[in-house]
C-alpha cells in the first residue's frame, strides 16, 4: 500500500457531520487514485506553514511516513494572516523556509514531496469579474520554493482561477459554501463562505490536482487511475 500524507489547511481538511456539506479537497481525492493508494490527511483548519510546524504536526507526519510514500504540501490561505503573528509568514521569506522544512521531512524519510498552490477564492465584483487574488505572492513563493528545493509544483491556483473566470459568479456558487438561506446554521446567520468547498467543489479541484500529477509523469502519475480519461475531461473543464 502506498500512502499520500497531506499537510494543509481547511480547504484540504477532512470534515465531519457538523460541518456538512463542507468538504476538503483531500477528502475527495481518493476518487481519483488507484486502489493501492491510501490518503493520510493531516490538514487542519486555520493552519499556516508556521502554526502547523509549531504545533508539532509536521513531526507527527515524520513519525509515520515511510519510504516510497508521498507528502503533499498545500498552504497559503493562513500564511496571509498578517495581523496574526502565530500564523503569518512573509511569502518570499519565512514561507519558503518553512516549505523547506516539509521537504526535509520527505527527503529524510525517502518519500516524494509535492507542492500544491492554494485553491482560489470565489470572489467576484459587482460587474461579475473575478477580483484580483490575495494568494498571488504565496503562489509565487511556492513556485520559488519548488525551484530552490527541486520539488514539483501542481498549480491548483491557476487552474481554479481559470475555471472561476470561465464559469462566472452565479454558476460557480454550487462548488463553494456560498449557502442558500435555511440550508444550515451558517446560512441562517447570513454568512457567505467563498473559500471553503462543497463536495462538488472538492471533487472538481481534486480532479485538477490529479490531472496535474499525471502531467508530472512517474512516479506521481502512477498514483492516478484512468489518467488519460482524466486529462481529456479536465482539459475540457478548465479550458472550455
Amino acid at each position: 500500500m502506498r500512502h499520500i500524507f497531506w499537510a494543509g489547511d481547511s480547504t484540504v481538511a477532512c470534515n465531519k457531520f457538523g460541518t456538512y456539506p463542507q468538504t476538503g479537497i483531500a477528502q475527495a481525492f481518493d476518487r481519483y487514485t488507484k486502489m493501492d493508494v491510501a490518503i493520510c490527511n493531516h490538514a487542519v483548519n486555520g493552519r499556516s506553514t508556521k502554526s502547523f510546524i509549531d504545533e508539532s504536526r509536521l513531526a507527527a507526519i515524520y513519525n509515520d511516513i515511510t519510504k516510497g510514500d508521498y507528502l503533499f504540501i498545500q498552504f497559503g490561505h493562513n500564511d496571509e494572516k498578517i495581523n496574526d503573528p502565530k500564523r503569518y509568514t512573509d511569502p518570499h521569506g519565512e514561507f519558503i523556509v518553512n516549505l523547506g522544512k516539509f521537504v526535509n521531512v520527505a527527503r529524510n524519510k525517502g518519500t516524494y514531496p509535492v507542492f500544491i498552490t492554494s485553491v482560489e477564492r470565489r470572489l467576484f465584483d459587482e460587474n461579475g469579474n473575478l477580483k484580483p487574488s490575495e494568494h498571488t505572492e504565496y503562489v509565487m513563493g511556492m513556485k520559488e520554493a519548488g525551484i530552490q528545493f527541486n520539488v514539483p509544483v501542481v498549480d491548483l491556483f491557476t487552474m481554479s482561477r481559470n475555471f472561476l473566470e470561465k464559469t462566472g459568479d452565479e454558476a460557480s456558487k454550487k462548488y463553494y459554501m456560498n449557502l442558500k438561506p435555511g440550508e444550515v446554521s451558517w446560512a441562517i446567520e447570513g454568512k457567505k463562505d467563498n473559500s471553503h468547498l462543497r463536495y462538488e467543489g472538492a471533487l472538481l479541484y481534486a480532479g485538477m490536482i490529479a490531472k496535474g500529477l499525471t502531467e508530472l509523469g512517474e512516479p506521481y502519475s502512477t498514483l492516478i487511475a484512468d489518467s488519460e480519461y482524466l486529462k481529456e475531461t479536465y482539459d475540457i473543464e478548465i479550458n472550455g
